[in-house]
């Protein structure tokens, strides 16, 4: 009998003793708890990381998250026309960019954006116009904008331009972050 309560009282001491869940062990193997008491992270700003982070994929389930729960806006769909385009997904990224356009015209980013869609299934015309608009908005302010205009500019003129090498277009965010997509031979 004492052996057994000298047991009981050692397994309550050692319970007493553990953190109960609260505290996160790096060598843990389980996730640790969610916080509910905060906040959660706006889905447009987490979309964007992944997208910094190239899981496309996961920043358009961000964004689609972020155009059900504040609706679709301009900023959205050329969001989600991005992340498409990083996808290889064009003639979605084209239709999401466009509709954008539709909404909101002025907007210079999503016209480069759109520019290098144009540029990746070879209608370097069009390519071109636009992205002459997206230079115009823009003020040629901004390096990505005025280096996928020169790459379009010099495709136009000599269609075999370059067509050996890994061709680098310059995706522009609505913010401070430039992205840049790598052609594929």
């Amino acid at each position: 009998m004492l052996r057994a309560l000298a047991l009981l009282t050692t397994t309550l001491f050692l319970a007493a003793c553990l953190s109960g869940g609260q505290d996160f062990s790096p060598e843990s193997p389980f996730a640790p708890s969610v916080d509910t008491s905060k906040d959660a992270v706006d889905p447009v700003l987490v979309g964007w990381r992944l997208m910094e982070a190239g899981e496309f994929e996961l920043a358009l389930q961000s964004f689609y998250r972020a155009a059900a729960e504040h609706g679709t806006t301009p900023d959205l769909l050329a969001a989600a026309g991005t992340a498409n385009l990083g996808l290889g997904r064009l003639g979605q990224a084209e239709d999401l960019l466009r509709q954008s356009l539709d909404i909101e015209p002025n907007h210079a980013e999503t016209w480069n954006n759109l520019g290098v869609v144009l540029m990746e299934q070879d209608k370097l015309p069009e390519a071109e116009l636009v992205l002459k608009k997206a230079y115009a908005l823009d003020n040629g302010e901004s390096d990505s904008i005025r280096d996928n205009l020169r790459l379009a500019l010099a495709k136009a003129e000599n269609p075999a331009y370059d067509s050996e090498k890994t061709q680098e277009y310059k995706l522009v965010r609505r913010g401070s972050s430039d992205y840049l997509i790598r052609q594929t031979p």
